[in-house]
């Protein structure tokens, strides 16, 4: 059984269901807190949408100086698989792991509502599961969820298909409505290794038949599989 670290820092709030998805995966999932130096043996570590440390300063900007974060720098750089989803990956583009930062909305307003996603790039540690192109259905919850990068950067990123996830319309099509303003109509972006992957949407919410939606489960079942493999691809 794999083990997967699921890290809480002070302002996590889907830190309960990132735990729960990672176990109905199969995993052995457990609490990190964010004051420890170690990841306890972890084959692979999330970081939990919320709020860490009350976005004060800015999202993900305090988290970043977190005691544990030296050490998810190190798992990552040495191949380790790294997802954070929302607040998380707010926490990886702090910490340098990604590209590009996440702001404020553009509508300057919180969005909390179910979206459609089209899954660009299955070739990463948390995406195998699912099929290039497949439509998918999660809810988002966040005030800083543009997705910003400078024009050089875009480019890298759609050359070496390293955009994991756009946002579209529930049925699909191009994107109609603003959700975020995010450049690109990006939700997710991987590392040049594929081992590290931010998503703003929460796979963590759509992992449970009682629920309703079980589209993010492959982000769960992906990693188990890519962390039984190695990181050595």
């Amino acid at each position: 059984m794999r083990r997967v670290a699921v890290v809480r820092f002070p302002g996590s709030n889907c830190d309960a269901d990132t735990l729960h998805s990672a176990r109905r995966a199969g995993a052995e999932a457990y609490f990190v807190w964010h004051r420890d130096t170690d990841l306890q043996g972890a084959d692979a570590v999330m970081l939990p949408g919320g709020f860490s440390y009350g976005d004060y300063l800015r999202s993900g900007a305090i988290a970043r100086f977190s005691p544990i974060m030296p050490a998810v720098q190190r798992f990552a750089q040495a191949g380790g698989p790294v997802l954070g989803i929302c607040n998380g990956f707010q926490i990886l583009c702090e910490a340098g792991l990604l590209p590009g930062a996440l702001i404020q909305n553009s509508r300057l307003s919180f969005v909390s509502r179910p979206v459609g996603l089209r899954l660009e790039q299955p070739d990463t540690a948390f995406t195998t599961a699912y099929a290039k192109g497949q439509l998918l259905r999660m809810p988002v919850a966040h005030g800083d969820g543009q997705y910003v990068a400078d024009a050089a950067t875009l480019a890298e990123l759609e050359a070496n298909g390293r955009v994991v996830v756009r946002y579209v319309e529930l049925d699909g099509s191009p994107l109609r409505t603003e959700i975020n303003g995010s450049l690109r109509d990006i939700a997710g972006i991987a590392n040049h290794g594929g081992n590290v992957v931010g998503l703003m949407p929460h796979p963590d919410r759509a992992a449970d038949p009682t629920l309703g939606n079980t589209d993010g489960m492959g982000f769960f079942t992906s990693v188990l599989t890519w962390a039984t493999a190695g990181a050595g691809r």
